[in-house]
């Protein structure tokens, strides 16, 4: 069995008395996309922080490509995974550049002067770039692109550092439908290279799950309450006990759907 890129044993987060997570078990191997689904307050976000070493974990134990925090320079690790939000976009000044956005990951920086760039390092930028879409935006300040623009421009930023493990916390989030599906695209893409490292998307609908993605966890105030491949994970029953609500369940050309029939399990 291959070694994993991510295993969190018993791994729990509490914040005074309030638990955000407990007892987590789940292991992401090589040649994995995962999508983490549930309602809100479940705890994605802090799942997904707490991989990214963004956030320590109250107990348990968290292992990231090979390493086990506590053991290791997380300084150096965390240079070794792609991570992107939403609410990312709003941590840079508008008259930043795209280019300078995504070349910024190199030295976890939010401000291009901070540091020094090669050309190399620009243009590996501009290829990232048009890569997701984007490359005719490398020049446009980042607070004149469209919400989608700056979330494939934070994608790419993700990807700047070669990344062994790509996280993305609901990149969608305020999209239009025009943004959500081109993003959905851009990862579907992604997700279809076999050099791609690999990557745990959150969100909070079924919609967005790109094609090519292989697996699926389920949360619930805190705990897993499903996690595998995922057609097993995502099914009418699982959701509709996850989210409380009686759901049905489409699944098109590569993409879900779900609708709700009536209030109640």
């Amino acid at each position: 069995m291959p070694q994993p890129v991510l295993e969190l044993v018993g791994v729990g987060r509490r914040i005074g008395d309030t638990t955000l997570l407990s007892d987590i078990d789940w292991r992401v191997d090589p040649g994995q996309h995962w999508v983490v689904l549930g309602p809100n307050g479940s705890g994605k976000s802090t799942l997904l922080r707490i991989a990214g070493l963004h956030l320590h974990p109250t107990w348990g134990t968290l292992r990231v490509l090979g390493e086990t925090l506590g053991r290791t320079d997380v300084r150096t690790l965390r240079g070794r995974i792609g991570y992107a939000s939403a609410s990312l976009a709003d941590a840079f000044r508008p008259a930043v550049t795209a280019t300078d956005v995504v070349m910024t990951a190199l030295k976890g920086a939010l401000e291009p002067w901070w540091h020094d760039y090669s050309d190399d390092d620009r243009d590996r930028a501009g290829a990232l770039l048009s890569r997701i879409g984007c490359g005719d935006r490398a020049c446009h300040a980042f607070g004149t692109l469209s919400s989608g623009e700056r979330q494939r421009v934070l994608l790419a930023r993700a990807l700047m550092v070669e990344p062994d493990l790509l996280l993305l916390d609901e990149p969608t989030a305020g999209l239009d439908l025009g943004g959500r599906e081109d993003l959905i695209a851009v990862l579907a893409d992604l997700a279809a290279d076999p050099d791609a490292p690999p990557i745990v998307l959150v969100t909070h609908h079924v919609e967005e799950i790109p094609p090519g993605f292989t697996h699926a966890l389920l949360l619930e105030a805190g705990r897993v309450v499903n996690a595998g491949k995922l057609a097993d994970v995502v099914t009418e029953q699982a959701l509709s006990s996850c989210y409380d609500m009686n759901l049905s369940l489409t699944h098109v050309a590569g993409r879900w759907a779900a609708r709700a029939n009536g209030s109640g399990r």
